[in-house]
């Protein structure tokens, strides 16, 4: 894998990681799908504004023969994206975002076992990572009366939704102009997110003044920036080493939990996130030792 594309991906693991304080502050007025639909705006608006300066650029590709467009990809791509991160964004009312953060990160595990449903070898360390992590995410998610949040369950099965974009995205980065499958998913989740936004809420103008300032991160940094980069960092690397370096946003996740919002962990939760890290780990050791 190339620098720029590791470089890329910890850029797009870091902002997705702090944009969980976003995603609650976010909600302290606002219900999810308001907020998600400003959030998505902003990012769509931001990438139009990239794509408008970069023409040129995409006109000398169509002239020489190595243009395609990424437009009806990017649509497709953006269903995932929208029901995996507006389960997200519902998970926040009833979690927190360090716990948010690594549950999440499952996908780290859940993109190899995808790789064998879809015919491919899976090594003898991809299994004994995904038994960790579940493990792990029994301590972090499951207290001692064994209830599991509501939040926390949402989390769990997003992750698989996680894990299919992922996919999608490896599978189509490198055939298409990548600014452009990233400003069509950011769009269809913008309008999806709308749409539902009509149907269960009803924001005020207030709220999202109020609001603003995690709109503003959420929207261009996220889903502006941050996708952007997945994108063009999965064009260089396989989809098991990217979703590593994308896992680090479970670390800054929580880190920013605890510096901004006060959160705390108990032990019996820090320890299912070291095991769930552990099985991030082992199931991607050939990816880290490059052997």
């Amino acid at each position: 894998m190339q620098a720029k594309g590791a470089l890329m991906l910890l850029g797009a693991s870091f902002f997705w990681g702090t944009t969980f304080v976003a995603q609650m502050s976010g909600m302290d007025g606002l219900g999810p799908f308001s907020y998600a639909a400003a959030r998505y705006f902003l990012g769509f608006l931001s990438l139009v504004v990239v794509l408008f300066f970069t023409r040129r650029q995409r006109r000398e590709e169509r002239l020489s023969g190595k243009y395609s467009r990424g437009f009806l990809v990017g649509l497709f791509c953006g269903i995932f994206l929208f029901v995996a991160s507006s389960m997200q964004q519902i998970s926040l009312l009833f979690t927190t975002a360090g716990k948010a953060a690594f549950i999440t990160c499952l996908y780290i595990v859940f993109v190899p076992l995808a790789a064998k449903i879809l015919g491919k070898k899976i090594l003898r360390e991809n299994w004994i990572g995904a038994a960790l992590a579940i493990i792990g995410l029994y301590f972090l998610a499951i207290d001692e009366e064994l209830s599991i949040n509501r939040g926390d369950t949402i989390l769990f099965f997003s992750a698989f939704l996680w894990t299919a974009h992922i996919l999608l995205v490896d599978r189509f980065a490198p055939k298409v102009d990548v600014l452009e499958l990233s400003t069509a998913q950011i769009f269809t989740t913008m309008v999806l997110s709308f749409a539902a936004m009509t149907i269960f809420e009803i924001p005020t103008l207030g709220a999202i003044t109020n609001a603003a300032v995690p709109i503003i991160y959420g929207g261009i940094m996220s889903a502006g920036v941050a996708f952007t980069l997945q994108i063009y960092g999965q064009k260089y690397a396989e989809p098991a080493a990217a979703a590593i370096l994308m896992s680090f946003e479970s670390i800054f996740g929580a880190l920013s939990g605890w510096l901004i919002l006060g959160e705390e962990m108990s032990g019996r939760e820090i320890f299912g996130c070291l095991l769930m890290l552990t099985g991030v780990l082992v199931t991607q050791r050939k990816t880290i030792l490059g052997r």
